[in-house]
């Protein structure tokens, strides 16, 4: 049993052994008490990163409100990301204190969007919290108005010149002695060429900075020129002014009537893939395809739920598997990658945007499932409600206009990946044979996008003609 007597048996036999009655206690320094400090857990909610290419979040609703007690994996908020509307889930159990970014306002990734507390005590802590969350922004805002205010006396350096009355002012704040003097060098130089307590003044220039000028109207002195000069320098605001108001001349102006209306957020994320395709060096080639087998084909499985799309993809994923090439990918510039898995993702337009829902697999899946699958998909892409996986993994694209009469178009090749096909509408065609009699076939124009970094115009050229002969000879289709 630990304690604070000696005995015997704890003493070293080469020394001298003391008697537990002559020496019963050792004089001792009291124990430091141990103090417990109990920590409110306030928790922040991030706007989360929904996809790869997501840079910011808008707030769709809020599905609890401010008050509610929530639990580990329940949905809280409505994100919509750059391609879907998503529901996001709490990690903790606790009260939703506060609202840090409303419905219909933006958040960059990772910035709190709201306040959790583990307890109803802790939720004046979090509510504190928020409001210096929510103005944070505050500063920023302030910083321009201040940036903006000396804009009018740098039009025309006079008026600061002549007005030193605001030196009083400055008595509080030097008394205090808390300030610090911020002024220019040559500012510096006068104040102590013509003895003026730098101290005692209050600048007119960016950010209440002194100027020359302020130095001269304490000292009583008439400015000269070569002194006006860096009272302008001092005060660089307005050229940017003036550049920005310059700008918008080299604009167009608008038409009279006319609105801006700005990108949403999958507008704006269809927007930056676009231009960086164009880094990109791609080139096209197009291919004539027979369509009367699968036309035939299409009637018979049509009332089964097959469409169009469903065949085309199917077609195009078994002509893959033979020229693995067409759908490899290069991110880096300095190697490409083939990819296991061929995953067809198809452009479809949906309100406010464009989006690709990818059928993954879509080379070992039968022609039935294929289609059922897709029919999900397209229910899910307008609902917005699309999971990443099913609309980053394609290796493959395929855009078809066909059942708009559109019989040829090309196609934007999607970052990431080496091809697109653009199929155009199936057309009666008089065509001749090899006897020279003429005959009428339905025929289709297909025009492929790709990456000519890896993909070279033979590979691409043999991979038309296999797609070809699929879509000639459709049987293979629904094995």
């Amino acid at each position: 049993m630990a304690s604070q007597f000696l005995s015997n048996a704890t003493v070293s036999s080469s020394r001298p052994r003391l008697s537990p009655f002559v020496f019963s206690r050792l004089p001792s320094k009291p124990l430091p008490k141990r103090v417990f400090i109990v920590r409110s857990k306030i928790r922040e909610i991030f706007m989360p990163a929904l996809s790869s290419t997501m840079t910011e979040g808008k707030i769709v609703s809020w599905i609890k409100s401010e008050g509610d007690k929530l639990s580990k994996g329940e949905s809280v908020v409505v994100v919509e990301s750059d391609k879907a509307d998503m529901d996001v889930e709490t990690f903790y159990d606790g009260i939703l204190a506060a609202i840090v970014v409303g419905e219909g306002e933006t958040a960059p990734v990772g910035a709190p969007i709201g306040i959790l507390a583990e307890t109803e005590e802790d939720i004046a802590e979090a509510k504190a919290r928020a409001g210096s969350k929510s103005a944070a922004s505050t500063p920023a805002a302030a910083a321009a108005a201040i940036a903006s205010s000396p804009a009018p006396p740098t039009s025309n350096p006079a008026p600061p010149i002549s007005q030193p009355k605001p030196a009083p002012a400055a008595a509080v704040p030097v008394a205090e002695g808390s300030r610090k003097i911020v002024a220019t060098p040559y500012a510096k130089k006068l104040a102590k060429q013509h003895k003026v307590d730098i101290a005692s003044l209050v600048g007119t220039g960016p950010f209440g900075r002194i100027t020359p000028a302020d130095v001269e109207a304490a000292a009583g002195i008439t400015p000269s020129k070569t002194n006006v000069e860096p009272v302008v320098v001092a005060q660089p605001t307005a050229p940017p002014k003036a550049a920005a108001a310059s700008a918008p001349s080299s604009l167009p102006p608008p038409v009279p009537g006319s609105t801006v209306v700005p990108f949403t957020t999958m507008q704006v994320a269809v927007s930056k893939n676009m231009v960086d395709s164009l880094s990109v060096p791609t080139f096209r080639v197009g291919y004539p395809v027979t369509t009367d087998a699968l036309d035939a084909l299409y009637e018979k499985v049509k009332p089964k739920g097959v469409t169009m799309t469903a065949l085309l993809a199917k077609a195009a994923a078994m002509a893959l598997v033979q020229h693995p090439v067409v759908n490899a990918s290069c991110k880096d510039g300095k190697s490409f990658t083939y990819n296991s898995n061929i995953n067809i993702a198809v452009a479809v337009a949906i309100n406010g945007g464009l989006i690709t829902p990818v059928l993954q697999d879509a080379d070992k899946l039968d022609l039935y499932l294929l289609s059922q699958k897709w029919k999900e998909l397209v229910e899910k892409a307008r609902a917005k409600q699309l999971q990443p996986q099913e609309y980053n993994s394609g290796t493959f694209t395929l855009s078809n206009l066909g059942m708009f009469g559109v019989d040829r178009f090309d196609a934007i090749l999607p970052p990431g990946q080496g091809a697109i096909m653009a199929v155009g509408a199936s057309k009666p065609t008089v065509v001749a044979d090899a006897d020279g009699f003429f005959t009428v076939r339905n025929k289709m124009l297909v025009n492929v996008t790709a990456d000519h970094r890896i993909v070279y115009g033979a590979d691409l050229a043999a991979f038309l003609q296999t797609f070809s002969k699929i879509v000639e000879k459709p049987e293979t289709l629904t094995l």
